[in-house]
């Protein structure tokens, strides 16, 4: 089976603790059940999310992404087909983007979008290594 790795950022849209929980609980439900594995990175101004798994799941998963109101601004940063799962024991990983990331004013200047690939999977290695 053919793995992919996705990375899209979005704007939270009414972003609380309690909007945060649920979808962690669904993403942790569905995604062990459609063989997807990945990190959340979350806080008030962004989500920054890495989803891996079988093309078709990832497909259908990022379509029902972007159908939902809590996020804003929704944009697919890249894809790449993978071999390894960098989060391979997490159905769903949550971190709540420790200072080693942008602050809020450089997510407001477009810093992600600008991000290379490379500067992107290095804050989710991050993330891994603090598992």
């Amino acid at each position: 089976m053919s793995l992919i790795q996705l990375v899209y950022a979005s704007r939270p849209f009414g972003f609380d603790e309690a909007v945060l929980s649920h979808i962690l609980f669904q993403a942790r439900d569905h995604n062990a059940r459609a063989g997807i594995t990945g990190a959340l990175i979350c806080r008030a101004d962004i989500y920054l999310q890495l989803l891996e798994g079988p093309q078709d799941a990832i497909d259908a998963l990022y379509r029902n992404i972007q159908r939902d109101d809590r996020h804003l601004e929704i944009n697919a940063l890249f894809q790449r087909p993978i071999t390894d799962r960098m989060f391979p024991e997490w159905a769903m990983k949550d971190d709540p983007a420790h200072s080693w990331m942008w602050t809020q004013s450089q997510v407001d200047d477009g810093a992600v979008g600008r991000a290379s690939e490379a500067e992107i999977l290095a804050v989710f290695e991050r993330v891994r290594s603090h598992s």
